[in-house]
């Protein structure tokens, strides 16, 4: 437990992705009623994912001790340290806690409350305690809000500059009492930031409502990767083209122009006779940690070749690799949704 009393506002900054890190942070799958693929084929891809990052961070895991020694075994040659964290679901980017800097030099955890994309798959409370876990278990402060967001809702540039979306930060299933100016200030309040760039709706598929690392993600400070969608005939198409049009006056807090760099769309990926029959594949789906970007593909060779070359010019000096995401996204989300990064002192 911190001694520290937590900070705020101007006193915090939210570090961009690319800012080096000391971790990732996972949630381990434990739940067989919720995955079509089988939970054994499930935690077998975690541990692939695990595999993939150690040799750039350590993965740091939140799972009931009961779920430790399965963990050891599965593990074996991978960097990661375990976390009697107990958890509902997986999806870490949203229910994790979200790490600043303060303006001391330490970092701080922001504690917002989750309540599963707008109380759609319940039990969320176990989920809704990993923050306060988190930061107990790293002796870090941590300062709470009362506002419903997800961590895959927010994308940050690392200097002041936010970008969200209405279709879900203004949900009623989230905070029907927020404004928009209520929103923007309890943002400033838990992360320090000084704009926020409001996008419109999500792409298809999508249980979270719309989350914008789905759609659009900041690789420079002031450039972004944004998703689009060249056929009409998509039920992408509309959201995404109204997206990019707002993404023109997209500025800095400096007044800088953001560079937006378009990133395509993997072919429909769908699942019938499945809850989700269109899923939401995304190549915005990145993980970017210290010497790697991990990306989402779809066994699509062309379209995934067309994405990652893109990638690899964002990001020169950097391992752009490929990870199979087709099992992630039948719940929804692919490498970004179930992962947070932990930023180096």
């Amino acid at each position: 437990m911190s001694t520290l009393p937590p900070l705020s506002g101007d006193s915090l900054r939210w570090p961009a992705e690319w800012e080096p890190q000391e971790a990732v942070w996972i949630s381990w799958p434990h739940r067989g009623d919720l995955w079509r693929g089988g939970l054994n084929t499930l935690q077998a891809c975690y541990a692939q994912l695990v595999a993939a990052i150690s040799p750039f961070a350590e993965v740091r895991i939140n799972a009931a001790s009961a779920l430790h020694p399965a963990l050891h075994a599965a593990l074996q040659g991978c960097r990661y340290r375990l976390y009697n964290h107990p958890t509902d679901d997986v999806w870490c980017r949203d229910h994790g806690g979200i790490f600043t800097r303060r303006s001391d030099g330490g970092l701080q955890i922001a504690d917002w409350e989750f309540n599963a994309w707008g109380g759609k798959f319940a039990p969320w409370d176990k989920d809704n305690s990993i923050p306060r876990h988190m930061a107990e278990s790293l002796g870090l402060p941590r300062l709470s809000s009362r506002l419903i967001l997800e961590g895959g809702a927010i994308e940050g540039n690392g200097e002041g500059l936010l970008l969200t979306t209405e279709a879900v930060l203004l949900n009623p299933n989230r905070n029907p009492n927020a404004t928009r100016s209520d929103i923007e200030a309890e943002l400033h309040r838990m992360l320090g930031t000084r704009s926020v760039f409001w996008l419109g709706a999500g792409i298809e598929g999508d249980d979270t409502d719309g989350h914008i690392d789905d759609m659009v993600r900041f690789v420079h400070a002031e450039a972004v990767v944004s998703i689009f969608e060249p056929d009409p005939h998509s039920p992408h198409y509309r959201n995404l083209a109204e997206n990019n049009e707002r993404l023109q006056d997209l500025r800095t807090p400096a007044g800088h122009r953001v560079e937006v760099i378009p990133l395509p769309m993997p072919q429909p990926v769908i699942q019938h006779g499945w809850r989700l029959e269109q899923l939401p594949a995304s190549y915005a789906n990145f993980l970017i940690c210290n010497g790697c970007v991990l990306v989402p593909v779809f066994c699509q060779e062309k379209e995934d070749d067309r994405a990652l070359g893109i990638l690899r010019e964002c990001f020169p000096g950097k391992q752009v690799i490929p990870f199979d995401a087709r099992l992630l996204v039948l719940e929804g989300g692919a490498i970004h949704c179930i992962t947070q990064q932990q930023p180096r002192l």
